[in-house]
């Protein structure tokens, strides 16, 4: 994710920035530059005056869980943070340590090319309370094994856009999504898509409408979660390395005002586009571009964003994931 500035963020319960580069001491600024992960990681705790346990700490309230002693490991190069899985907590370090978005992913960035594909996470993983279970149960009944992980793993993420479309009521009314996808191996003929409706959704009149590349399979909904799983078939098995692009739109205009739009991403995604659409005439008192490692997690990035005159707040991310990126709305 590219993106410079001053962040707002909360450290033990006041409001600070981060850095911009420049602020920074010149040789921690030399090591996020040019240096190693761990020697760059080791300057920025020492820089900040935190603890190991400390720092734990900081990160736990983010909704990340390690270790102390992989933290000490990370920082005297006996280990590297595993990737895509660590990119939540190595995001999370960055907001502790007040750096620059990326500043510490960049050093481990060349080890996602080298690497083979990590195991995505679970929604148990990334959601709170029972709502992991839920999705869980309707993606069983779609025929998939959310336990072992294996729904969708054979697509990789290249690109995702979602715009999302608001009423004058600031109700979310449309959801259009465009995925660009790359086949892993031979055989993935099918995307399953999870759909979470706003406070007050009916969830039994959701509409999901299919454009090109794929058409609406078998169906599952909770009402008592606002909840929908879709399965999207597509016209043939690919083949290992087929690129594939698909698109759909879910309409639902019965919800509350909506508090914003969040991909659960459980696996890495390249790049990752989002694109608030609001009335004109009833346009928001604040956009902010997030990243949690859960969604009940302080966000480990928080940007404010501008809402240009055709009422449109965009977000980017790239290599985003896992866990959930999007846009928080503050009404007026």
């Amino acid at each position: 994710m590219a993106q410079d500035g001053n962040l707002p963020l909360i450290i033990d319960g006041a409001r600070t920035t981060r850095a911009s580069v420049a602020e920074l001491p010149k040789e921690l600024t030399e090591a996020l530059r040019t240096g190693e992960f761990h020697h760059a990681l080791r300057l920025a705790i020492a820089y900040r005056g935190l603890s190991l346990a400390r720092l734990r700490a900081h990160l736990a309230l983010r909704g990340v869980q390690i270790g102390q002693s992989t933290l000490s490991y990370w920082q005297r190069g006996l280990r590297q943070p595993e990737v895509p899985k660590a990119l939540p907590a190595v995001r999370a370090l960055e907001s502790v340590l007040q750096l620059p978005a990326d500043a510490l992913v960049v050093l481990i960035g060349p080890r996602l090319v080298r690497r083979g594909h990590q195991p995505a996470a679970s929604f148990h993983d990334l959601r709170s309370g029972d709502m992991g279970s839920i999705v869980e149960d309707l993606l069983a009944e779609l025929g998939a094994y959310p336990s072992s992980n294996h729904y969708n793993a054979d697509l990789e993420l290249l690109s995702v856009h979602d715009t999302i479309t608001f009423d004058a009521e600031h109700r979310q009314v449309s959801l259009r999504t465009r995925l660009v996808t790359r086949a892993r191996r031979h055989g993935p003929d099918r995307y399953l898509t999870v759909y979470n409706g706003d406070p007050g959704c009916r969830i039994d009149d959701v509409e999901l409408i299919t454009d090109e590349g794929c058409r609406v399979g078998r169906m599952r909904r909770n009402p008592d979660a606002d909840t929908m799983a879709t399965e999207l078939l597509f016209d043939r098995k690919l083949a290992e390395g087929d690129i594939h692009v698909f698109c759909f739109e879910v309409r639902d205009d019965s919800g509350s005002a909506s508090p914003g739009y969040y991909r659960m991403l459980r696996d890495r995604c390249a790049s990752y586009l989002v694109q608030l659409r609001f009335d004109r005439n009833a346009l928001p008192a604040r956009c902010t571009r997030q990243v949690r490692a859960r969604d009940d997690a302080l966000p480990v990035v928080a940007e404010e964003l501008p809402c240009d005159m055709g009422g449109v707040s965009s977000a980017f991310f790239s290599d985003a994931g896992p866990g959930l990126a999007g846009v928080a709305v503050e009404w007026n």
